[in-house]
């Protein structure tokens, strides 16, 4: 069993909301699990091929972090485990559905299926198969912000770069080289570390020396942070402070979000590596209930209101399969297209 960690508190105890932006995130929340749970369905169905990783468990983190961004202009890297993300972001349920039908309606025209989400308009700069393989190319969108702001003299250039990958990815080399040059240029950059405790089939404490990941930031003179990744109050007051530090060029934060993943590795996985016990124990902490007993006991919402969301969810997930199905296959005559930039 993985060793155990203190849960941090202190930003969920300082953490405020207001109703608008609570049922926000809810809905936020709600989204991302109906549209994994209904991923499971057509996965087992057959109408899904390939790898097919879910994200359900870790909803506060993706929520909590992008939500306290700007939607449409600041960017977002995620990794294989991206279909949330994606939802976050703002990219239609519809979208993200039909490019995991591999139909030309996807959000990746249907070339990039379940690892390889991307959405210019909405600022997503891609799923990436390969382990630590987005941290540099996230840190590269942030470059470029610094670069038109400092350079070309564009004074609205002052987004912000979340880059999300997961525990294994901490030990990989790209994950240093990339926070030593974020830190040296003070980029504009968040590293979210969603520390699920397992990389793949790896115990996380059996594969690092230092198992507490946010410390390694300190190596780099680089603010870095522990949070109760299943309370999405608590990671999103830390992404507000780093937010609110890389758009003022006070440069990167690393955020340490303490979560778990409620499903195997991928679909393909039998999940047998994990105790019994230490999945109940995490169930036991499911981000959506806690919120939901956040709003309901600071009266932001009923418990009606609430499932009222749900609801309203279920049909935008149904219709995003409908979606799907009823979308055409890309045609093969546009095999080789998009392999490189066309004239607009």
């Amino acid at each position: 069993m993985v060793t155990e960690r203190t849960i941090p508190t202190s930003y969920s105890n300082t953490a405020e909301i207001s109703r608008e932006e609570g049922l926000r995130v809810y809905e936020d929340m709600v989204l991302g699990r109906f549209f994994e749970d209904k991923c499971a369905e057509m996965y087992y169905r057959g109408k899904m091929f390939g790898f097919v990783h879910l994200y359900n468990g870790q909803e506060a983190v993706s929520s909590g972090v992008i939500q306290a961004m700007r939607p449409g202009d600041d960017y977002v890297c995620s990794t294989y485990r991206d279909h949330v993300h994606a939802l976050s972001c703002g990219v239609p349920a519809r979208e993200v559905m039909a490019e995991l039908f591999g139909k030309s309606t996807g959000c990746s025209k249907g070339r990039g299926g379940s690892m390889h989400m991307f959405s210019e308009p909405h600022r997503l700069l891609g799923g990436y198969a390969f382990v630590a393989e987005g941290i540099p190319v996230a840190m590269g969108a942030a470059f470029q912000v610094r670069y038109r702001k400092e350079v070309m003299g564009d004074s609205s250039a002052d987004q912000v770069v979340a880059c999300f990958f997961g525990d294994g990815a901490s030990n990989n080399g790209q994950f240093f080289e990339t926070l030593n040059m974020a830190s040296l240029w003070k980029l504009p950059i968040i590293f979210v570390v969603e520390n699920n405790k397992w990389a793949i089939g790896m115990a996380h404490d059996r594969a690092t020396s230092q198992p507490e990941i946010y410390k390694k930031a300190s190596v780099f003179n680089m603010a870095g942070v522990e949070v109760d990744g299943m309370d999405v109050m608590a990671v999103r007051a830390a992404a507000q402070e780093a937010v609110d530090r890389a758009r003022a060029g006070e440069g990167p934060t690393l955020i340490e979000a303490l979560t778990y993943r409620f499903r195997g590795h991928s679909l393909a996985d039998p999940d047998e590596l994990r105790s019994k016990e230490e999945k109940e124990i995490w169930f036991s902490r499911d981000p959506i209930h806690r919120f939901e007993n956040y709003l309901t006991e600071e009266n932001l919402a009923s418990a009606e209101e609430l499932k009222d969301i749900q609801k309203k969810i279920q049909e935008v997930i149904d219709d995003s399969v409908e979606f799907a199905e009823s979308s055409p296959e890309p045609d093969p005559s546009e095999l080789r297209r998009f392999i490189f930039a066309e004239d607009e």
